[in-house]
């Protein structure tokens, strides 16, 4: 029988083996672009398209991303003083903007180069809120070493965990691989939303529709985890030609 122990390793393995094969196609030409959310601008390094259908380092503004930062943009009251940790922050879009209202931000990701030029960029920034400690972490979803080493660092968890267009299917074996990784996503925003206890913090997740095994396999693993995944009213929109929604979950 294989332990759970045994299938994480299998799974980070692969995992390994795809970020592999990511970087024979990874292009660094970052461009300093400017994006608009309400009234704050932000500009970070990213690219502006994908070169392959292999490019799933992070490197873009996904339209989930869009979707969190309107809604974070327009609900800044709840990150007022909060410490984030935020899954899958790609160029870290959406960390940036928390940090204007955040005491903490943590942005994590398997890959951190991006992540730590977009911090460097505004690590020292004059705005309104110049003090709020930036972080990059490396985080593979069920990975309990990497969950352990940032715990260790902020044991007191976190008052918000965000999650923007993290399940991205570019093609039929990373479709597959992908949704083999979703019960891992849900085990690591358990054990964070657990260092709190139920209605001391929730994961808010920006969901973009790409396909509907998708779709169900969030619904069930949140539901397998004693969640409570409750859509946001009013926030159901198309985004990139797709639809998108926001979730507030929370432990049952």
């Amino acid at each position: 029988m294989v332990s759970e122990s045994d299938k994480v390793r299998e799974a980070n393995q692969e995992e390994e083996e795809i970020v592999c094969l990511e970087s024979f196609f990874i292009n660094d030409d970052y461009q300093l672009t400017k994006f608009t959310f309400g009234s704050h601008v932000l500009e970070l390094y990213c690219l502006q398209s994908a070169s392959t259908d292999f490019d799933l380092t992070g490197q873009l503004v996904w339209p989930g991303a869009m979707l969190m930062n309107g809604y974070l943009s327009e609900n800044a009251d709840i990150l007022q003083g909060c410490s984030v940790l935020e899954l899958g922050s790609g160029v870290g879009i959406t960390g940036v903007l928390c940090s204007k209202f955040c005491r903490k931000v943590i942005f994590t990701d398997h890959n951190d180069e991006i992540l730590k030029k977009n911090i460097e960029l505004h690590g020292h920034s004059s705005g309104p809120n110049p003090s709020a400690e930036l972080e990059a972490a490396k985080l593979e979803w069920g990975n309990s070493d990497h969950l352990g080493e940032i715990l260790q660092k902020h044991n007191d968890g976190f008052d918000l965990i965000l999650g923007a267009d993290i399940y991205i299917l570019m093609n039929d074996f990373l479709s597959i691989r992908l949704q083999s990784s979703v019960p891992f996503l849900f085990d690591s925003v358990e054990q964070l939303l657990r260092i709190r206890g139920q209605g001391n913090c929730k994961f808010i997740l920006a969901y973009v529709s790409r396909a509907r095994q998708m779709d169900s396999a969030i619904l069930r693993e949140g539901d397998q985890h004693g969640m409570l995944m409750n859509e946001v009213s009013g926030t159901r929109c198309t985004v990139g030609n797709l639809e998108g929604v926001i979730y507030e979950i929370t432990l049952q």
